[in-house]
Parts: C-alpha cells; sequence; structure tokens
C-alpha cells in the first residue's frame, strides 16, 4: 500500500508543474483519492463482494468527481489531472503510465456485450472532453485530442483528433495537412456545406436552361 502510494505522488510530482508538496498532492488532489478508492473496490469486486465495491465507487464519485467502475483494469502510474468528469466503465482497461483529463469518458455504446469498453495501451494521453467509445484499442503512446470522439482503433505512435476522431500524426509525422486540435473539423456542417453548393450549381443550370427557353420563344 505504501509503495503504491509513493509511486502515485511521485507521478503528479513528475506530471503536474502546479503540484507544490507532498501534502497537497496527498490530501488536495481528486485524482489520486479516486485511484487509491479504486483499488479497494477493485479489491471486494474480485472477491465477490459487488455491493461493497459499488458502495466504495460510488462513495469516491461523489468525492472526487470521478467514477470508476470497480471492474475496471488500471495499470500502474495513472494520472488523473483535475478529473471532474472522468468516467470509466466496466470492461475498460488501462495500460501503465496513461494520463486522462477533466471530462475523459472511457465508454460504451450500448451496442455491445462482453467486452464493451476501450483498451488503453501504455503511456496513453487523453485530452480533456475526449470520449472513446465501445471495445476500441488505443495503441501505446498514442495521444487522443481534446474534445475527440474515438469510435475505431487507434495504432500506437499516433495523435488522434476530431469528431470522429481520425489519425492526424504518426511516429511524429504529419499524415495530413490540416493538424489543428483546436477548430475540428465538422463532417455533418461539411455535408450541409456540400449540398448547398450543389443546389447553388442547380440554380445556376436552371436558369441557364430558362434562358434558353425565353430565346427560343
Amino acid at each position: 500500500m505504501f509503495r503504491n502510494l509513493k509511486e502515485d505522488i511521485s507521478t503528479v510530482k513528475s506530471r503536474d508543474p502546479a503540484a507544490r508538496s507532498i501534502i497537497e498532492i496527498l490530501f488536495l488532489y481528486p485524482g489520486i483519492k479516486a485511484i487509491r478508492m479504486h483499488r479497494k473496490a477493485y479489491w471486494f469486486y474480485n472477491h465477490g463482494f459487488f455491493f461493497i465495491a459499488r458502495w466504495i465507487s460510488q462513495r469516491a464519485s461523489r468525492k472526487t468527481g470521478i467514477e470508476i467502475h470497480p471492474a475496471a483494469k488500471i495499470g500502474k502510474r495513472l494520472f488523473i489531472d483535475h478529473g471532474t468528469g472522468v468516467v470509466i466503465g466496466e470492461t475498460t482497461i488501462i495500460g501503465d503510465d496513461c494520463t486522462l483529463y477533466q471530462g475523459v469518458t472511457l465508454g460504451g455504446t450500448g451496442k455491445e456485450t462482453g467486452k464493451r469498453h476501450p483498451t488503453l495501451g501504455n503511456n496513453v494521453m487523453v485530452g480533456s472532453g475526449a470520449k472513446i467509445l465501445g471495445p476500441v484499442q488505443i495503441g501505446n503512446n498514442s495521444r487522443i485530442a481534446s474534445g475527440a470522439v474515438v469510435l475505431r482503433n487507434i495504432p500506437e505512435n499516433c495523435t488522434a483528433v476530431g469528431v470522429p476522431a481520425r489519425v492526424v500524426k504518426k511516429d511524429g509525422k504529419r499524415i495530413v495537412d490540416d493538424l489543428d486540435q483546436v477548430h475540428f473539423t465538422d463532417p455533418v456542417m461539411e455535408k450541409l456545406r456540400r449540398l448547398e453548393n450543389e443546389v447553388h450549381h442547380l440554380k445556376k443550370e436552371l436558369k441557364k436552361v430558362e434562358g434558353h427557353k425565353n430565346e427560343d420563344i
């Protein structure tokens, strides 16, 4: 227990420049508290004490704003920064050295049974507000940009952005020209613009036809 606690504190100190002291991290960081309580809930869940496990997880949710299902498998040195609104589903698997920011959802789509939540490899970063839904896999060392919605697998060493998320960088090299993690492409707006252009083109063609008819008259 003390080894885990020491590792948790060291993880926060190494990744959060705002962390000033061990006491501050231990008592005031909700991510630390949520992870510590999850370890207890996970132990009870795996020993068949399901009610106690859920009671601990729901108490942690009320105290920290971070909801982790007691069955979720979490690796070493997970860092949940800020944490408010983070949701981690039942069949989620998180590797070592991962980082989650506020508002992240590792959830299901409602269409799957069994393994229905994401699997994150090692050293994965998920930006604030990002949603990873379904039994998708995120490869080691990959980055999910803020606000992204991931619905399919992301390979190792990639950066994914947008709604739905697409890979824009792999092994440190851009694979598209519009790497922008702030202004995401909206597929609905793109479709509406295409329809608008088609209508405009049809109107021009209709005017040409009407002009020819007037000339014939």
